[in-house]
């Protein structure tokens, strides 16, 4: 694993994360999504500006986006998957969050959230039981509450404390039938969720104040 491969695979996925799915699919409508809700390039803010079909467009290429940066990190630094894994998982959310294509387009450091990008890479490095129980713990808490973002810190918490629970309890893999998960998967378990965090404190001051937009309310 050389030192230029290593950079190579950062910068090829945070190039990756930092296309600007919501800026475009925005502009096919002839909206600004930097001008419109919050300004974020996200999910939730694409959602409320053009509606839920165009929201969900915007979730499922940055689903692709997570997906597509791991699995290019894997062929960049073969055999090295712990790694390749976790520099591609981490650098698309990176890239995704602080988007060098939203600020040469708006002049600022603008990007999304990283909720979907998680999303993408979470289903890769996982095993598939405990994505499928993650995700259904996230649709039912918007279900019921109808917080976006309530739903995607819940599960990024949760998918976070499993990563771990796998690898401390070094025999949660092989009772899955998925073999353990490597240790260098901490660090994508605890920075991801560090960086999905921070980028929410604002929802999260407003689900706390009781003042978090809820799904279905337009931007």
């Amino acid at each position: 694993m050389s030192f230029e491969t290593v950079l190579l695979t950062i910068a090829v996925s945070y190039l990756i994360g930092s296309f600007p799915t919501a800026y475009l699919v925005g502009r096919l409508n002839n909206v600004n999504i930097f001008e419109i809700g919050s300004g974020n390039m996200g999910t939730a803010n694409a959602t409320r500006a053009l509606g839920m079909k165009w929201g969900g467009v915007v979730w499922g290429v940055d689903i692709v986006k997570g997906i597509v940066a791991v699995l290019l990190a894997r062929g960049l630094l073969y055999p090295h998957l712990g790694w390749a894994n976790v520099l591609g998982a981490l650098f698309v959310i990176v890239g995704h969050n602080w988007s060098i294509f939203a600020t040469l387009i708006t002049g600022r450091v603008r990007g999304g959230k990283g909720a979907a990008t998680w999303w993408g890479t979470f289903i890769l490095l996982v095993p598939a039981p405990i994505v499928a129980l993650v995700a259904l713990l996230f649709a039912g808490i918007i279900a019921l509450t109808r917080y976006i973002s309530l739903g995607v810190l819940t599960s990024v918490a949760v998918g976070a404390a499993a990563i771990v629970l796998l690898i401390m309890g070094n025999s949660g893999g092989l009772a899955l039938g998925q073999g353990e998960l490597p240790e260098i998967y901490l660090l994508y378990a605890l920075v991801a969720g560090a960086i999905i965090f921070i980028r929410h404190k604002a929802n999260i001051e407003r689900l706390i104040a009781g003042t978090e937009r809820r799904l279905g309310e337009r931007a």
